[in-house]
Formats: structure tokens, C-alpha cells, sequence
């Protein structure tokens, strides 16, 4: 299977540069994977895609500030992209620079915040901070929301609320689970009243979701491991044999690889680097509600393995011609 076969064209004005004006305004597609019947609803009415003793299984992970703006001893302007908090406290991430930054490089920030880079590998840089105070409370305040560079303008102050779901709560994401932007808490609160379960579980998105896929051939493609934590509850729930329901695509990576890894989905923290393409069989998910995807992207892969390539492909050739927002604040399709 070549990385080819997965483009489609899409047209500049449907990406999506604003949230829509509240979080259940989007729209919703609905594609049925058995049947490949598309039909269209709006998301504040996807309570009635779900049935009494549903699960819906929810991630959250909070969006941390991660663009940080820094200049080196000589003046060169520097941007760096955190991408995982490393045990003994230092940082891997991307770094943007004139000219790429060696070991023993001091990059400066505001308020005395410096950053001394330690070591490179073929993709990210590791660098060490030095802080007269709290980083974490000085990074909330002088870091930028990492919105997606398909999003052609810089983060507001309203990003902070918008690019997070309702429901975040431990923070190491460096981009939002974007499915669960729709959420309201009026939503939660109707598909509880129709008994619907709803359980947590944490994955920390980084570079395995959003890294571009560099090969043809997807065999070679390699994932980058994000860490994930299944609370018992959670994994009782989803081994209970009812519907399982991802909301986003990073929910059901860490389900799968769970269940791909123990034969069922276990409680515990792990490090996904599970990659999810067609040919793939699904163990734990049973329902997928998603936004829709860059070309030949991981996360298109895996909504293809999940719906089937031809019936997903097809369901987004309607999406563009009916002029569906796409992307991370753009529409959203639920899969069933």
C-alpha cells in the first residue's frame, strides 16, 4: 500500500482559520461503515447517534503553551516547539532557527528564562531550562498555543480556551484532540441523561500524530511514542462488551495499542507507537467520531483502516462539494 493512494484535493478557503461560533455549532457527517451511506446532521445533535448503555471514551489531555520565542547570544531570532517533558526534567522539541543550533547553544527568553540545548538526534533537539522561578506557571504566561501551520495566523488570547477541550485536565499535549472541541457540557450532560457512559483516559498528543509521513511505502513509516494513561474504570468499561465509541483519533491509538499489546485494553500507562493503516483490525473501537484530515497523514490512515479507504475518500469528496470546514477547527464525521 503506497502513500499515494491517500490525497485528495482540497480547496484553500474550506481549511478552517477560526473555531466555529460555539463549540457545537460545526457541522456533522455521518458515515455509516458498514454501508458507506453518507448523511449530514449538525454536532449539537450527535446525542441521537447513541443508544442507552453506549461508551463514549473521551481524552483529556491539556494543550500546553508550547511555542516559545528566544534569541541566541548572537541576536539570531530562535522559536522552539516543545514537544515532551523528558524524566530528568529536560525537554525534547523542534527548533526554528537561521542556522541550527549545536550542543552547549544558550537560547534566551523573557524574564530571564534561558535554554542551553544538550543533544541533537535526526528530527528534535533536547535542551535543559534554567528558570528564576516556577517554569510551568512562567511557560502558561509567556507560552504561544501551538495551532496547526495550516492555520495562517498567530494564536490569540482566545486560542487558550478554544484550542482545548471542556473536559482537559492533565497537561503534555502539544496539539488539541481536536474531536473533542465540539464538546459542550450541555452534550456531555444530554448523552448521560440517555445513558450513555462516558469514560477518560489520557494520551499526550506529539510528534507521532501530527509528524508528516516521509516514505511511499507505509511499511517503513515508523511512530514517534506518545504516552498514554487508561484509568481501571475505563479499561473495565470498554472489556464490559458494549459500544465503544472513540471521541478522536487519539483515544482509539491508545485503546488499540492497549488492546493490540495485552489482547484486551488494560489499566496503566504506556507509550503508543502503534501505526493504524488499512488492513488493520479494529479490537477495541467500535465508533470513531473525528474531524476530518490532512492528505496522507497518519490520522487519515487510520480513519481510512476504521471506515475503509474507498467509502472514507468517497465521504470526503461530499464533504468538499458540500463546502465542509476542515481540519483542526474546522467540521466533524462520526463513523459507526
Amino acid at each position: 500500500m503506497r502513500l499515494e493512494e491517500f490525497d485528495f484535493t482540497l480547496p484553500e478557503e474550506l481549511i478552517a482559520q477560526e473555531p466555529a461560533p460555539s463549540r457545537d455549532a460545526s457541522r456533522l457527517l455521518l458515515l455509516d461503515r458498514s454501508s458507506g451511506k453518507v448523511s449530514h446532521t449538525d454536532f449539537c445533535r450527535i446525542v441521537d447517534q447513541f443508544q442507552e448503555g453506549d461508551l463514549l471514551v473521551i481524552n483529556t489531555t491539556r494543550v500546553i503553551p508550547a511555542r516559545l520565542l528566544g534569541r541566541k547570544a548572537s541576536g539570531g531570532k530562535v522559536e522552539l516547539f516543545l514537544v515532551r517533558r523528558l524524566p530528568d526534567g529536560g525537554w525534547r522539541c523542534l527548533i526554528r532557527a537561521s542556522k541550527s543550533p549545536g550542543p552547549g547553544t544558550v537560547i534566551s527568553f523573557s524574564q530571564g528564562v534561558t535554554a542551553t540545548v544538550t543533544a541533537r538526534d535526526d528530527s528534535t533537539w533536547t535542551v535543559l531550562f534554567n528558570s528564576p522561578g516556577d517554569f510551568d506557571s512562567w511557560l502558561a504566561c509567556h507560552g504561544r498555543m501551538p495551532l496547526p501551520p495550516y492555520i495562517r495566523r498567530e494564536p490569540r488570547e482566545e486560542d487558550r480556551e478554544r484550542y482545548q477541550t471542556i473536559f482537559a485536565g492533565q497537561a503534555g499535549a502539544v496539539a488539541a484532540p481536536t474531536a473533542g472541541l465540539h464538546m459542550t457540557e450541555e452534550i456531555m450532560a444530554e448523552l448521560r441523561r440517555r445513558g450513555v457512559e462516558i469514560a477518560p483516559l489520557v494520551l499526550h498528543v506529539g510528534l507521532g500524530t501530527f509528524q508528516p509521513i516521509r516514505v511511499s511505502n507505509l511499511t517503513e513509516h515508523k511512530m514517534h511514542r506518545e504516552q498514554y494513561t487508561i484509568p481501571e474504570s475505563t479499561a473495565a468499561l470498554v472489556n464490559s462488551g458494549r459500544r465503544v465509541v472513540a471521541l478522536g483519533t487519539t483515544a482509539a491509538r491508545a485503546l488499540e495499542h492497549s488492546a493490540l499489546t495485552h489482547g484486551r485494553v488494560i489499566a496503566g500507562e504506556g507509550e503508543a507507537d502503534i501505526f493504524i493503516y488499512p488492513g488493520y483490525s479494529f479490537r477495541a473501537v467500535s465508533g470513531l467520531i473525528t474531524n476530518f484530515h490532512l492528505p496522507q497523514s497518519t490520522l487519515l490512515l487510520l480513519v481510512s483502516a476504521f471506515a475503509g479507504k474507498e467509502r472514507l475518500l468517497a465521504a470526503y469528496g461530499e464533504a468538499v462539494a458540500r463546502r465542509y470546514r476542515f481540519f483542526s477547527y474546522g467540521d466533524a464525521m462520526m463513523i459507526a
